[in-house]
């Protein structure tokens, strides 16, 4: 027996669509050799295998010997790959280019070789309409290869032409490749680390950033090299938690589509993206009319798209758009409306399950779990906390974690179950130890529960007040204010006091204006 994970034919197939299925099958009836024969036994068994299984493909299909089976599947996967592209030919401008390419060096082969210049320059053209800066530079350096080593009576100054164009396209490339390793290694901290903790983590963060950022002249920038800039900025300023820089970087981002309109179609995930990091600046800037807007805006934007996205765009933009009506709720403190979005959100990550990655599916947990915490149901936001702390990710988003299992031991206290919550303080603050994240808040909570887990409502009260003071005072610490942003701690503390729903407490500062922290 395999493992369904590892089987990359049987995770292929479960991710087709019913037209792809039907593309497929179509392809290969028309022909209906004996091998033919055997691949659609073989794909037709695989597609009704809930789990994938070496023994019970055998059985299904009695034609393929055991000694058979790895070599069929290699060609089935092929050939599904094939049917695949030459379908995705039309919806994906990309394919069509590179298909180009490949037309051009068939007639190179033949010795057709002003024929093939033809096809190149159309390809050229279609690259720079796409800022496919790589697709350019191929297609030049093709060019050049055929005019050194062929006569093609072509202009004059074509060599030239051609080494400016070369040298212009490779320094274009050294950038992006520049900037968008920037812009990946930013995310690769911002994903081990979340916001920075401390003056070190900050030295550290503005040190490599510096070092890394090769100088750039915005003016005669690409599309892509701009994007990448951009892209870097957002995570630099996002895991400082300069909000306000942040909002700068993302707006520019969304603007810069407005200057090359075809790549919304052309790179329809870089737009939802830009959306999406744009949504998150008018949330932790709490600019509540603007994230209503743009949240519309993606979500008019998906919809109309919707019939042409591909597989991994249309999980994208169920993360993107899921996460800022989830997050609509939280700004303005309407948590059990927010819990009607529970089902859809879980039937989205089961449909997208070979698609979806953890990083996204813990997000949504702890998000699902406050939702349940803000609108008192603690019993729901224990079962979402328990899946984040049974999730096997390693260190992956430590900080989101660490927050869980506070919410959990929090979740808990609410139940009164002051035993199992005395059990599991121990082991919350060696995790966070083990993860070096035991924020000043963190300690303060974990003092309290400890503490006051069984105190007579008077002492409780007071002790409510005096662990309030001591966050606000706490929150004046810059590299503390992290510690807010994954837990509406105070609006808790103040709903206990007052006597009142966390959500209500939340809803009094969105309809006064008043910030959280």
């Amino acid at each position: 027996m395999s493992n369904t994970q590892n089987d990359a034919l049987f995770i292929l197939i479960k991710t087709l669509t019913k037209a792809e299925k039907r593309n497929f099958q179509l392809a290969f009836n028309r022909d209906n050799t004996k091998e033919d024969v055997l691949f659609i036994q073989l794909f037709n068994a695989l597609d009704k295998m809930k789990e994938y299984d070496d023994e019970q493909i055998l059985r299904r299909v009695p034609d393929i010997k055991k000694q058979q089976l790895s070599n069929i599947k290699a060609h089935l996967y092929k050939h599904l790959l094939t049917t695949l592209r030459l379908l995705y030919k039309t919806k994906d401008a990309l394919i069509e280019l590179r298909e180009q390419l490949d037309y051009a060096r068939v007639l190179y082969n033949k010795g057709l070789y002003n024929q093939s210049l033809k096809i190149l320059a159309k390809a050229k053209v279609s690259a720079r309409e796409q800022e496919e800066v790589m697709l350019h530079f191929e297609i030049v350096e093709f060019e050049k290869l055929i005019e050194t080593r062929h006569i093609t009576r072509s202009l004059d100054n074509r060599a030239e032409e051609l080494s400016d164009e070369s040298r212009l396209i490779n320094e274009q490339l050294n950038n992006v490749s520049r900037l968008s390793t920037l812009a990946l290694r930013m995310y690769g901290l911002y994903l081990k680390l979340g916001h920075a903790r401390d003056e070190k983590d900050t030295l550290m963060l503005r040190s490599f950033f510096d070092t890394n950022l090769p100088p750039v002249q915005h003016q005669q920038m690409s599309f892509y090299e701009r994007i990448y800039l951009y892209q870097a900025y957002c995570w630099y300023y996002y895991i400082l938690q300069d909000f306000v820089m942040y909002y700068r970087y993302t707006q520019k981002w969304v603007d810069l589509f407005s200057e090359y309109p075809a790549l919304k179609d052309a790179d329809v995930d870089l737009y939802i993206k830009a959306m999406h990091n744009l949504l998150t600046a008018h949330f932790h800037t709490m600019n509540h009319d603007k994230f209503t807007e743009v949240l519309q805006e993606m979500e008019n934007f998906i919809t109309e798209k919707e019939e042409s996205l591909n597989e991994n765009t249309r999980t994208n933009a169920f993360v993107y758009l899921y996460t800022g009506k989830v997050n609509r709720h939280f700004l303005d403190g309407t948590f059990s409306e927010g819990l009607k979005l529970v089902a859809e959100v879980e039937e989205k990550i089961s449909e997208h399950q070979l698609t979806v990655d953890q990083h996204r599916v813990l997000v949504f947990y702890y998000k699902i779990a406050c939702l349940y915490f803000g609108s008192g149901d603690n019993d729901n936001a224990i079962v979402y906390l328990n899946k984040i702390i049974q999730l096997k990710i390693g260190n992956l988003r430590a900080d989101i974690q660490c927050f869980a299992r506070i919410l959990h031991l929090i979740a808990h206290y609410e139940l009164e179950n002051y035993s199992l919550v005395e059990y599991l303080i121990k082991s919350v603050y060696h995790f966070i130890a083990k993860n070096k994240d035991l924020s000043q808040v963190m300690e303060e909570i974990l003092k309290f529960l400890r503490k006051n887990m069984y105190a007579n409502p008077r002492a409780l009260r007071t002790a409510f007040r005096d662990l309030k003071g001591k966050l606000e005072i706490i929150a004046k610490n810059p590299y503390e204010r992290r510690s807010y942003l994954y837990l509406d701690i105070v609006s808790w503390l103040e709903s206990k006091i007052e006597g009142i729903p966390v959500q209500e407490v939340i809803q009094q500062k969105f309809r006064n204006k008043v910030p959280r922290i």
